[in-house]
């Protein structure tokens, strides 16, 4: 048995998986994410360590049984300083955060964004862990200052478990490291001005590697001392482990908190896009890169126009059959992070919208097209990150199978859907297994996918509400620079 937790933004979630693949045991916690007024977001990292332990002692106990091995993701960017002992030498800043989104306006006009980007094709955004070090530096010093590691979520739970510095190279990945050959660029710290700061980035790790627990992991997680505990790739690359993406120009979508759209792409073959976005990360794989462009909302979203207009997650199915594909020529735009957008574009400035409303337009007209707004930003992600193969789902918003067929119909092919609940945690089982030394049959470990497939009848609906969609975000930019600079 092996012990699969997947660290979320708000949600902490462990599954026990048998050496077959089959799910034993299931638990999660939420966790705090604190959201200031001025865009900033924050956790905490013992309350993000205490959800770790309370869903692999849950998990134990449900099944009776001592696992293998530990197996750790979660969520990715943002960034976790602490100390070089585990300690946090400030609250870990959230990849949600907003606080740099005027170091990237300032990159963006001065060319290092652009510099960046054409060394690691990395995309900066203002919960990028480079912003967020320049916003420190010129702003909070005396964090840097007492810090002895700029990580990340999952190597942080690790060193508190282990008490070994590392990280995943898919987490490093974002912004500074070269993923071919998993080196950090030196020049483009350079060009962002953090090259005093290179100490802080722990060596990448190599792929599957094995880490221990120590006697405070141990009696965190009620768990012998010495147990192999792996941490990545972080839940992204995870989730396209956990469900079976083999074929180069395959993709994986996952409709969660983020938007998140990546297409996996040989090492080496890595291409660029005009206008600096999106990421390259490393996967478990040497010879395997994902072209990832995460939105930043996907769910999240939802959830606001939801609570906005009263309704509760379960009248979404019936909004969206009450509302006609197109709703009833109500758009909107659904950029509602405190930071902006950064895929398939990265703008600090980029915010939501609903327009077309008129006396005669219903609740459901506007859940609709929220809805089909997020499709739309998942089809101009599809585009960038290269999309040419089949396209695997995932996520909250997949249950839904009104809202799977909005994605469908406006990508105009078949989604693969799992009812998986836990991906990221299949994904981090399936390479601690690995890294154990199994022969791990993916075929075996991916569930049975079922199929949606577009309704040919909206085809030209949908088309059309693309280009409209893309016609007003070109639109929009121009205005957002215009009032916000």
């Amino acid at each position: 048995m092996i012990t699969a937790v997947d660290i979320g933004t708000s949600l902490t979630k462990a599954a026990a998986f048998d050496d077959a693949g089959r799910v034993l045991a299931e638990a999660s916690r939420q966790s705090h994410l604190e959201h200031y007024p001025d865009g900033r977001v924050e956790q905490d990292l013992d309350d993000v360590v205490s959800t770790v332990a309370a869903v692999v002692r849950d998990v134990g106990e449900q099944t009776g049984q001592q696992p293998r091995a530990v197996a750790l993701t979660g969520q990715g960017d943002g960034l976790w300083l602490r100390d070089s002992v585990g300690r946090p030498v400030r609250q870990p800043i959230s990849w949600m955060d907003g606080r740099a989104a005027s170091v990237v306006k300032r990159w963006q006009r001065d060319g290092v964004s652009r510099q960046v980007y054409e060394r690691t094709g990395n995309g900066l955004f203002p919960g990028a862990q480079g912003p967020l070090l320049a916003h420190l530096r010129d702003n909070e010093p005396e964090s840097l200052r007492n810090a002895a590691v700029a990580g990340y979520c999952v190597d942080s739970v690790l060193h508190v478990l282990t008490g070994e510095i590392s990280v995943d190279a898919s987490d490093a990945s974002v912004p500074f490291l070269d993923a071919d050959t998993r080196e950090y660029d030196e020049r483009a710290l350079e060009v962002c001005g953090l090259t005093e700061f290179r100490h802080l980035l722990p060596k990448p790790a190599r792929p599957r590697q094995l880490f221990e627990l120590d006697a405070n992991g141990a009696e965190l997680l009620g768990l012998p001392r010495g147990l192999p505990v792996t941490a990545g790739p972080f839940d992204l690359p995870a989730c396209a482990v956990g469900g079976g993406l083999h074929e180069f120009g395959d993709g994986l979508l996952i409709v969660g908190t983020t938007l998140a759209c990546q297409v996996l792409t040989e090492s080496g073959d890595r291409r660029w896009q005009e206008e600096p976005s999106g990421m390259w990360l490393c996967t478990p794989e040497e010879n395997q890169l994902l072209h990832g462009m995460p939105a930043m909302v996907g769910t999240a979203s939802l959830d606001w126009v939801l609570d906005l207009l009263g309704m509760e997650i379960g009248d979404l199915g019936g909004a969206l059959e009450a509302s006609p594909p197109g709703a009833n020529d109500v758009s909107a735009l659904p950029f509602l992070a405190p930071g902006g957008e950064r895929s398939p574009f990265v703008d600090p400035r980029a915010s939501g919208q609903i327009s077309g409303v008129r006396l005669g337009t219903s609740r459901s007209d506007v859940v609709r097209a929220v809805c089909e707004s997020v499709a739309y930003a998942a089809r101009h992600c599809f585009e960038a990150a290269g999309l040419n193969g089949k396209l695997v789902a995932c996520g909250g918003g997949t249950r839904s199978h009104p809202w799977a067929q909005v994605f469908a119909d406006v990508l105009g092919q078949p989604l693969h859907l799992t009812d998986d609940p836990g991906m990221g945690a299949r994904g981090a089982a399936v390479t601690a297994a690995r890294a154990l030394g199994d022969e791990v049959d993916s075929g075996e470990w991916t569930l049975p996918l079922r199929e949606v497939r577009p309704n040919p009848d909206v085809r030209d609906r949908y088309e059309d509400g693309y280009r409209r969609y893309r016609e007003t975000l070109d639109s929009m930019r121009e205005l957002w620079r215009d009032w916000m600079g």
